[in-house]
């Protein structure tokens, strides 16, 4: 029986992965309440208005239409974006999340107005689009939409590291991803199998209808929670 299941299915089955999430208790609460978590990042949001858009939303609305819902803290329609680099984060203050030459215990909004005025002479790459290439329990898996896409947001990283002075451990093989919802409590054995059919026709209505997805240009971002990502730098690709 498991392996009718997908590997990401069963990372948020109680059975089969009984460890707390991750970020419960620091990044949410057991009401899906979001909790106070100061950072920054670069994100592309997602275009107002645009029929990829309208596919996501309705992607989403999938989820909450389970019978699990609940067990997922699901953040707004105006937070949705794809990570293309990571930034700094309250939670996490060690090497190698953090510049070498910058004090651990420096405060976030001083790390943020370091990196803005950093960017400010960053010079943009090229502009990219993206594809689905699976449906998690918590949203979306992308990619580049060709090989030529691919290439350059691995280049946008790579230019972005320089900047941010730091280099995660999966730099090379980060998997870009649209959040949905966090995980409060894991899925229970038997909602596995509906799960896994809501997720496998999702991402076939998402080829179908949404087969390559243009975001907005990447913008360096400063938030306080997973509620919101304010835009405090676009980094407008050059033509």
């Amino acid at each position: 029986m498991i392996s009718a299941f997908s590997p990401a299915l069963l990372t948020y089955s109680a059975t089969h992965n009984p460890t707390p999430p991750s970020h419960f208790g620091t990044r949410y609460d057991a009401t899906g309440t979001f909790l106070r978590e100061p950072g920054n990042t670069v994100v592309c949001h997602l275009i107002e208005g645009s029929p990829a858009q309208q596919m996501i939303i309705e992607a989403r609305r999938r989820f909450l239409e389970t019978p699990e819902a609940s067990r997922f803290a699901f953040t707004p329609i105006s937070s949705l974006h794809m990570t293309l680099f990571q930034g700094i984060i309250e939670y996490r203050r060690r090497l190698p999340y953090w510049p070498q030459d910058v004090a651990l215990d420096t405060a976030i909004e001083h790390m943020s107005e370091m990196y803005l005025d950093r960017l400010q002479s960053f010079d943009p790459l090229g502009p990219f689009d993206v594809e689905v290439t699976e449906v998690t329990p918590v949203g979306l898996t992308v990619n580049g939409a060709t090989v030529a896409d691919r290439q350059t947001m691995k280049e946008w990283r790579d230019a972005l590291a320089h900047v941010f002075r730091y280099r995660h451990p999966d730099h090379d093989a980060y998997a870009f991803h649209i959040t949905f919802c966090y995980p409060i409590i894991r899925l229970p054995e038997a909602a596995l199998p509906e799960w896994q059919a809501m997720i496998d026709s999702t991402l076939a209505a998402l080829r179908e209808n949404a087969p390559v997805i243009r975001l907005k240009p990447p913008a360096f971002c400063t938030f306080d929670d997973m509620n919101h990502f304010e835009e405090r730098l676009v980094l407008a690709p050059a033509a």
